[in-house]
């Protein structure tokens, strides 16, 4: 199941199934099995605070991903910052929820074994993010 909550920002709308369809599809394409992902939609101060408490990081990110993978079943947390968004969104030149999209995916990513430290790994991370970000992905009823 993925669940979505807000924290320290007020909330808004976004198709949350449409979410729930593509992140399932990515952890079924990636070769997992889905568990439970929690994506919680903050402020900066609010995620600036969990990355120097839980990685000694002083300064801003987009998103900070915590697994609880066992074995092959994907679970986790997806903690994202909606100021970071929007600067991203500004700065990239791109619609904040094109911006949205591709961070969630980028978590869901990373809960699936994908890094982003090394050239070689953000170029893999970047393709995965736009080939996902292109897909179109509904459920058939």
């Amino acid at each position: 199941m993925t669940s979505f909550f807000f924290e320290d920002i007020k909330p808004f709308d976004f198709s949350i199934e449409s979410y729930r369809e593509k992140i399932s599809y990515i952890i079924d394409n990636e070769n997992f099995i889905k568990g439970n992902i929690s994506i919680v939609l903050c402020s900066d101060p609010y995620l600036l605070a969990l990355n120097k408490k839980h990685l000694n990081h002083d300064y801003f990110t987009d998103i900070i991903t915590f697994s609880y993978n066992e074995e092959n079943k994907i679970s986790g947390d997806l903690f994202i910052s909606v100021d970071r968004l929007k600067e991203n969104a500004k700065l990239n030149a791109v619609d904040f929820c094109k911006e949205m999209e591709r961070v969630v995916y980028h978590g869901v990513l990373h809960l699936c074994g994908y890094n982003d430290k090394s050239e070689e790994e953000i170029f893999v991370m970047r393709a995965k993010e736009n080939y996902y970000l292109e897909l179109n992905v509904s459920r058939e009823t």
